[in-house]
């Protein structure tokens, strides 16, 4: 498996140095791995989610709060598939899935809640946007 240093993941995910620092501070990433003298040393599982923690954060415009619980329940979903090939008890089972269901629903209502806003946005450049039009045309 490839392993890229921090010059590297920034050139990839296309974030500075300093930002892939501060969301391994902030838990948004996992600590990588360190040579002896302290590089860091990135996966590509791990730019793989730098760039999924990017895509949240510009496309769906989270915040970095939304950004923490987002991968949160990433891994809660991660250590579920690990827990539930190993648990026998079902009614745990049950009740974990019940609840990573319902933080998934808060997570779609979120995202539904950001395009509401951002096509009400739109609408209202396009709208100014069509005023411009027509003063351009008198």
């Amino acid at each position: 498996m490839n392993k890229f240093k921090i010059d590297d993941a920034a050139r990839e995910t296309g974030l500075t140095k300093r930002t892939i620092r501060y969301y391994e501070e902030l838990g948004l990433i996992k600590e990588p791995e360190r040579t002896d003298g302290g590089t860091r040393l990135y996966s590509e599982d791990d730019i793989e989610r730098l760039k999924k923690v990017v895509l949240a954060k510009d496309i769906l415009g989270f915040s970095l709060q939304e950004l923490q619980d987002f991968v949160k329940l990433r891994e809660k979903i991660q250590h579920h598939r690990e827990d539930y090939r190993n648990s026998s008890d079902t009614s745990k089972r049950r009740e974990e899935l019940e609840h990573i269901a319902a933080g998934l629903s808060e997570q779609i209502f979120m995202i539904d809640k950001k395009m509401e806003r951002m096509q009400d946005f739109r609408n209202e450049i396009s709208q100014l946007q069509d005023k411009a039009a027509q003063l351009l045309k008198e």
